[in-house]
């Protein structure tokens, strides 16, 4: 704690305040929901008082310390902010006024996010769901410097998070950008060319395999039945995948079982649209929503057909026009099959896939040093508020 501060329990700046009201049927109430780890206090819904059970409930005021009774352990607790004023909470949480003539609210909220305070909080009880009490959070201690210190101190925090949050933004900003050019030079590629045969999708394909359009029969073990959730922008993750027996893969690979380069395309749901290259050992069935392409290796490169199906002439202007305004997209199989498809020389097929490997390499590096920096940048407020709250700010 800053040297030559006062140190005192919370119960000299703050005051537990308990306000029940009882709630009207014919009303709607707004209740918030404390998140974990001390990231603050949201809204959890808007409800009918006829639906809620308890009549009973606490009125939150804008810049009340918020508690949960239980989840406190593990940083259920914060700052109510001004757009749930009013908003109504059960008896297990604890509301707590606090005294602006003594502590900057800014000053606390910032204070509560220190392992100085989380540990005061996880010292009381022996587990995590052990419930803290009103009087445990009276108790907690806090580094009280003059409330113009406190302010001033409030303003560097803000000042160097800032500083944080702008470069958050330029990391993001360049990586939208370099997504945004990749897009750009996709759809020039796969743009109409004379160079280029205009054919049906059909034609380059030597199978198109749908699934069976019946519910798999799940197991804690066995063979990944692939679902539109497991399919990602290019790649297929088995792990996320759940599980049938083998009995159950042989039913539903009776259509065709998946080998090396078919392209498995999610042909319903909210991810319509979003396709993955089957790599060598992954074994599957296919599950609802989703459908196998087995491209035809005498006129097209797997890799280069998995990059056109992702391409905006493909993906933006064939198969989002057919999704929009729907309250279930899909894509008819007929309609796929007839979808404009443009095929350069085996060659130039290399040629491409080459150039857009390397440009999707840059983008692949740049999402690493980004989720490295936001880490980093994550790191750097814990440690600006333990120099904030040692006084050396």
């Amino acid at each position: 704690m800053g040297k030559g501060w006062d140190i005192v329990n919370l119960e000299q700046v703050i005051k537990h305040r308990k306000e029940f009201i009882e709630i009207d049927d014919l009303k709607k109430y707004k209740r918030c929901r404390v998140k974990l780890h001390a990231q603050g206090i949201e809204l959890r819904d808007i409800v009918q008082g006829a639906e809620i059970k308890t009549k009973k409930q606490q009125i939150c005021k804008t810049d009340d310390l918020l508690v949960a009774e239980i989840d406190a352990k593990i940083g259920g607790f914060g700052i109510v902010p001004t757009n749930l004023d009013g908003a109504i909470v059960s008896s297990h949480y604890f509301l707590f006024e606090i005294n602006e003539s003594l502590l900057d609210i800014k000053f606390l909220d910032y204070f509560i996010r220190t392992p100085a305070f989380r540990d005061q909080v996880s010292a009381q009880g022996s587990t995590n769901y052990a419930a803290i009490r009103p009087n445990d959070v009276l108790g907690y201690a806090i580094p009280l410097p003059p409330l113009e210190e406190q302010r001033r101190i409030v303003a560097r925090i803000e000042e160097l998070v800032g500083k944080i949050e702008e470069v958050r933004s330029l990391r993001q900003k360049a990586l939208q950008e370099t997504v945004a050019l990749t897009k750009t030079t996709m759809r020039q590629i796969f743009k109409p060319n004379e160079d280029y045969q205009k054919v049906y999708l059909e034609s380059v394909c030597a199978a198109i395999i749908d699934n069976l359009h019946s519910n798999p029969v799940y197991s804690d073990y066995g063979v990944p039945c692939i679902r539109s959730s497991d399919v990602g922008w290019g790649v297929l993750n088995l792990d996320t995948a759940r599980r049938t027996s083998e009995e159950e893969y042989k039913r539903r690979t009776v259509r065709g079982e998946p080998i090396p380069d078919d392209i498995v395309l999610v042909r319903e749901g909210g991810g319509t649209g979003k396709a993955a290259i089957v790599l060598e050992g992954q074994r599957f069935s296919l599950g609802q929503r989703v459908m196998m392409l087995r491209p035809d290796k005498n006129k097209v490169i797997p890799k280069f057909f998995l990059y056109q199906i992702l391409s905006p002439p493909i993906y933006e202007d064939q198969i989002l026009p057919r999704c929009k305004g729907s309250a279930s997209p899909h894509l008819n199989i007929g309609t796929l099959r007839k979808f404009n498809f443009f095929l350069p020389t085996l060659p130039e097929q290399r040629r491409i896939i080459a150039y857009l490997d390397e440009l999707q390499t840059k983008i692949d590096t740049m999402k690493r040093l980004r989720e490295q920096a936001i880490k980093e940048l994550d790191a750097l407020l814990p440690s600006i508020l333990d120099k904030a709250f040692k006084g050396e700010l």
